[in-house]
């Protein structure tokens, strides 16, 4: 089915961060978007204000009226909804063209230039820090995003540029899909071993991904990684890290909660760029997000532009509260080596004060693969608060718990383990100087009403 010929869209998982934005291309053309989503949502509910028909009962009845023409609707996935899902069922049942949602961003990669971002963990704060270089530059882009941009208060960007940047997400392998002009890849951690199996299963998934750049395209890889890559004749191959690699940083400055440095290029060397959100890790994110940029053709005077204005992602990093008294952020990490560059970068801001992390592991089989991991990850800091596993898509597994991680946490790391009902009344009854909430799981939706029982406490 072509684009144009599409008059209805339905999303199964609709309320997903990658589905939303997606969802919100096709209310912009003006089409009839409906869905399903098991849970309200701030975004399902901001996605019913601007026009999306969404219910939370799995139920065919609820299905819009123009979401039932099999000639001209179009209905999207998500791997994460199972397959026995009665409304999929229906549809599979009906003959409609049913996609994934890498499908359908596949599909944009061939009608625009794809600028994509890939890896285990950096992918959203990176591609959020290029789109929004690129959408104030003379440049612009379309941009799908996996996360909310603080700059723009949404996961999409749309303009008449053909530039596109995409979150290229290896989960089932859906990046797969995609025919990148260009791509950056962060990490290459093994993840998701429910779904490959086996650590060389996974980095097979990125060689097979790197193949997948347009000649006359490029691929920028960070320094060091694993995975071998495999180009077509006539990609172009840039390394980075914040330390070295044909682009990185040099003189780094952290200076009164600011930093600054000078970005390194074969193209041009651009000197006292300043971080927006200043952060440790988003050194290196930021090298990323202006290596594409600039090889794009973003000048100095935009790239800098770009960084010093860029406002960070819900839930990256995501400052609550910061005094000198409490400081208080939320932080999606939720594998190993993210937490490991989370706590390192609260620990480089924070050398001199006492940092509680509130952590809900996300998954059994990830809890299960790489408890040692998360333990080893969490002992960089003073105090660790444990909940229950969120299960997402994921029956219970036996003998597999939080109590895996505590278990292994270094001596010397303060650590308790409470169940999430338990959280807030916890909040109350502690005194915090550094507190950050980590984790994929819903542990963020009472985030809000941390914020505010800190603020009354201070």
């Amino acid at each position: 089915m072509e684009i144009k010929d599409i008059k209805a869209v339905y999303f199964v998982g609709v309320g997903g961060i990658g589905m939303s934005a997606i969802a919100r291309y096709f209310i912009k053309k003006g089409v009839v978007v409906g869905g399903y989503d098991k849970t309200p949502s701030q975004l399902t509910r901001q996605l019913e204000l601007e026009g999306a028909l969404v219910h939370y009962e799995e139920n065919v009845d609820e299905i819009p009226h123009a979401c039932r023409d099999k000639k001209s609707c179009l209905v999207i996935y998500t791997p994460a909804i199972p397959n026995e899902h009665k409304e999929l069922a229906f549809f599979r049942e009906g003959g409609f063209e049913i996609q994934k949602r890498a499908q359908v961003l596949g599909t944009l990669t061939k009608a625009h230039k794809g600028l994509c971002f890939a890896g285990t963990h950096g992918k959203t704060t990176t591609s959020t820090m290029c789109a929004h270089i690129m959408h104030q530059s003379h440049l612009d882009c379309n941009a799908f995003l996996g996360g909310i941009s603080k700059n723009y208060g949404t996961n999409y960007i749309l303009s008449e540029s053909d530039y596109v940047v995409i979150e290229a997400d290896e989960f089932d392998r859906s990046f797969h899909w995609l025919s990148p002009w260009m791509s950056v890849i962060t990490a290459t951690d093994p993840d998701h071993l429910d779904i490959y199996g086996t650590k060389e299963a996974y980095l097979e998934s990125f060689r097979k991904y790197s193949s997948l750049i347009q000649p006359g395209g490029a691929l920028i890889i960070h320094e060091g990684l694993e995975m071998k890559d495999d180009l077509q004749p006539g990609v172009r191959r840039y390394t980075y890290s914040r330390d070295k690699g044909d682009f990185h940083a040099e003189n780094v400055r952290i200076v009164n909660g600011g930093i600054t440095f000078d970005f390194v290029s074969p193209v041009e060397t651009v000197r006292n760029v300043e971080l927006g959100q200043p952060v440790p890790i988003n050194i290196v994110n930021g090298i990323a997000a202006m290596a594409m940029a600039q090889l794009n053709g973003c000048t100095a005077e935009e790239l800098k532009y770009g960084m010093k204005t860029y406002g960070g992602v819900d839930r990256r990093f995501d400052f609550k509260i910061k005094t000198d008294k409490l400081v208080f952020l939320s932080d999606y990490a939720h594998h190993p080596q993210e937490i490991y560059q989370s706590a390192k970068s609260i620990r480089e801001l924070y050398s001199d004060r006492k940092i509680t992390a509130l952590f809900q592991p996300h998954l059994y089989t990830r809890t299960r693969d790489f408890y040692k991991d998360f333990a080893d990850s969490l002992s960089l800091l003073d105090h660790v608060v444990l909940c229950d596993i969120y299960p997402a898509r994921e029956e219970p597994i036996p003998g597999v718990t939080s109590e895996l991680i505590y278990d292994n946490l270094k001596a010397g790391v303060e650590k308790e383990m409470i169940h999430k009902e338990e959280v807030l009344e916890y909040v109350k009854s502690h005194d915090f100087d550094v507190l950050v909430v980590l984790g994929a799981g819903d542990l963020d939706n009472m985030v809000p009403e941390m914020e505010k029982i800190l603020k009354k406490k201070e």
